[in-house]
């Protein structure tokens, strides 16, 4: 389980229904070159991620850079500023330039908003997103910071920045919320903006590959209809417990009890072949049993949340893998899951329930991540479920209609009888940076390009 998932910090989002891609094919089909299908989805997902995206940003200092994975990188600075780290004192000067993305009109105005981005930080670089939308009634919010990130946790701890709020919205770790939408509130569009930093009189630059935000809008709900099943496939994904860590490293979030994020992560990094060197994971006790998952906690680490349920965290750490790129958004039902399965894309869900909720979970939470890696023949969800004793005891069944049911409200009663918040579909997606044309079309069908 995860602290970052308590009902507490943040809002739930709202549940969507897509359109599914149908066929069956896993990774190795052969690859298909057509048009992508438009989803029709009450959410809103939008990345900059092409040449002509970074070159269409107001750029000071930034300049675009083409190739087979353009981006984003500090060209000649557009000046110095001095940051006091708050979890550190120091305080450090540091060259500076910025992109800012062009406003984007939300298909679906919004009482949420999550950025996420995928980036290389070389040691002595950071950056910092920012988020500035237009409400519904005409006026603007703040620019509000939706995280100060690095790869590494030696130059800047990374961070989300609580405390940000005007008389309408508020940022609560990495979600921007309207405070009150019964008011009829909502983000009509947003822009987001990327401080790019360096050490003085280097040439060392951040890149940065993708920049995007999902927002959504979804009515409260205690049940959701099951989907009728149309997959049983399983993909062949590493198995890891994040139970079999507890009291390591308790400097993040107390130890492996609460590393259901990072350990979550892990699993689909190394089912799309990511792996860690020996000097990389040196840091970690040799004693310790799958030091990937250590190293992966502390690198999705939020040093204000104090968690390592960073939503937008354990993406852009997915992305410091050669080859692979995260993005958080929100699916609407299993029949997407089984779109990407079919394509052999996993996912990465949040959802919370009590122990008899899940049938065969054995435990209840206010907020877990786990892996779904198919369905059986019946429609239920095999899930790798770190919540587990062992390595080998990660994979789960569950029912079909109880699993969707718990990922997809968005209210609940919790043990004492008081109604609290669903985790709405949240979903993390780690693919390829060059997907194959099946995959490209099954990601369009959930709301991603």
């Amino acid at each position: 389980m995860s602290r970052a998932e308590q009902p507490s910090r943040r809002t739930v989002l709202a549940v969507a229904v897509a359109a599914a891609v149908g066929g069956s094919a896993g990774p190795a089909a052969a690859d298909s070159e057509g048009p992508a299908v438009a989803p029709a989805l009450p959410v809103d997902y939008r990345a900059w991620t092409t040449y002509t995206d970074w070159r269409s940003g107001a750029a000071k200092g930034t300049r675009a850079v083409p190739g087979a994975r353009p981006g984003v990188v500090i060209g000649a600075p557009a000046g110095t500023a001095d940051y006091t780290d708050p979890h550190t004192g120091t305080t450090a000067t540091w060259e500076y330039a910025t992109w800012t993305s062009p406003v984007h009109k939300l298909a679906v105005p919004s009482t949420e908003a999550i950025a996420s981005w995928n980036a290389h930080t070389p040691d002595g670089t950071w950056l910092q997103v920012e988020l500035k939308g237009t409400y519904s009634d005409g006026t603007d919010t703040p620019w509000y910071v939706m995280g100060r990130w690095a790869a590494g946790d030696q130059d800047i701890k990374r961070t989300s920045v609580d405390d940000q709020t005007d008389d309408k919205s508020t940022v609560w770790t990495d979600t921007f919320a309207i405070d009150d939408p019964s008011t009829g509130l909502r983000l009509a569009s947003y822009r987001l903006r990327l401080t790019l930093y360096r050490k003085p009189g280097t040439k060392t630059t951040p890149i940065v590959w993708r920049l995007g935000a999902m927002g959504s809008d979804i009515p409260d709900r205690f049940t959701v209809p099951a989907t009728t099943p149309g997959l049983a496939q399983e993909l062949i994904v590493p198995r890891y417990s994040q139970e079999i860590h507890a009291g390591q490293y308790p400097e993040y979030d107390n130890g492996g009890e609460a590393w259901c994020s990072p350990t979550s992560s892990q699993m689909i990094i190394e089912y799309w072949g990511g792996s860690l060197t020996e000097e990389q994971l040196a840091w970690v006790d040799p004693s310790y049993a799958d030091p990937q998952v250590c190293h992966a906690a502390r690198f999705t680490y939020d040093y204000q949340y104090a968690g390592c349920g960073n939503w937008p965290f354990n993406a852009a750490y997915a992305a410091t893998f050669k080859g692979l790129q995260g993005i958080v958004t929100r699916l609407g039902s299993l029949t997407d899951l089984e779109t990407l399965i079919a394509a052999g894309i996993p996912a990465i869900t949040s959802q919370s329930f009590l122990k008899e909720e899940l049938t065969g979970a054995g435990y209840g939470t206010s907020g877990h991540l786990m892996t779904v890696i198919g369905f059986t023949a019946d429609g239920d969800v095999i899930a790798n479920d770190p919540a587990s004793p062992s390595d080998a005891a990660v994979r789960r069944v569950y029912k079909r209609s109880e699993w969707e049911n718990i990922w997809l409200r968005t209210k609940r009663y919790n043990a004492s009888g008081k109604v609290v918040s669903g985790t709405g579909g949240v979903c993390y997606l780690y693919f390829p940076a060059h997907p194959t044309g099946r995959q490209r079309k099954a990601l369009a069908a959930v709301g991603v390009r």
